[in-house]
């Protein structure tokens, strides 16, 4: 008889989850511990990780916070090393820390290029690569990378977004060739609309602040996009990493995982 509960415990596994202070990474961390993971969160903002961190804890869990910048390399390896040092070992590394980015190619500046590629494309290129180093001298572990639905449909205004996040697919299933070896698995997952925080740089107001009618409108919008009839919302995307990380997805690798409402047509 097959335990099937067992299949997604996680116990005694370390996990480093980047963008954990809100949306897919928050919900992902809160998961995996109450999956029995210990988990350290990381993001940009390092006040927000503790937080959910220290929800977890409050919870029964294990979880610490730390602020990290994903587009420099030196910080995300000292995330890891962090995990390292606490823990003494690295099972799992998801790479969810993104930022939003709507505009026409002609439009695009330099500097808004060079920040959105460093956060979406560079951030998850620096966790695989910290990552790969401290699982390998096990002989395992799991990363998971995020990518997004516009890897499938090429939206007016998304040129940037979507060539960091195809980029981003891209990778995952290179270095799932390069490491399946070493007995590293790594698999992206391809998100559909979600409404996050992810999505304040399209619903806010000059002054930053959240537009409810703007709110309303785009939750509106996604919603007629989706065969279900419904927009995502964080957790679903969290159980989808759940599955990847965990001993039922022992043979999962390379591969794109879309959990996207039947997400299909161009917003």
């Amino acid at each position: 008889m097959v335990e099937l509960p067992s299949f997604f415990r996680l116990d005694g596994q370390v996990a480093v989850v980047t963008g954990g202070a809100s949306g897919i990474g928050a919900s992902t961390g809160e998961v995996l511990a109450e999956a029995g993971a210990r988990v350290v969160l990381g993001d940009i903002d390092g006040a927000g990780a503790e937080r959910v961190a220290q929800g977890i804890v409050a919870s029964g869990g294990s979880a610490v916070g730390r602020r990290v910048d994903t587009s420099r390399r030196s910080e995300v390896d000292a995330l890891v090393q962090a995990a390292l040092d606490e823990h003494g070992r690295l099972d799992i590394m998801c790479n969810v820390a993104g930022v939003g980015h709507q505009a026409n190619v002609v439009d695009v500046s330099e500097d808004e290029l060079d920040r959105v590629f460093g956060i979406n494309l560079k951030g998850v290129f620096f966790g695989c690569q910290a990552a790969v180093r401290a699982m390998t001298p096990r002989g395992s572990g799991s990363i998971v990378n995020v990518s997004s639905a516009v890897i499938d449909t090429p939206y007016a205004g998304f040129s940037v977004y979507g060539m960091t996040k195809s980029s981003v697919a891209f990778l995952s299933m290179v270095l799932a060739a390069e490491v399946g070896p070493a007995g590293i698995r790594v698999n992206a997952i391809a998100p559909g609309a979600t409404i996050t925080n992810f999505a304040r740089h399209r619903l806010a107001d000059e002054h930053g602040n959240i537009d409810p009618a703007k709110l309303e409108e785009f939750a509106e919008s996604m919603k007629q996009m989706m065969p279900l009839g419904r927009n995502g919302e964080a957790i679903d995307q969290a159980l989808l990493i759940l599955y990847l990380v965990s001993p039922a997805a022992s043979w999962a690798t390379g591969n794109i995982w879309r959990v996207n409402g039947g997400q299909t047509r161009a917003w």
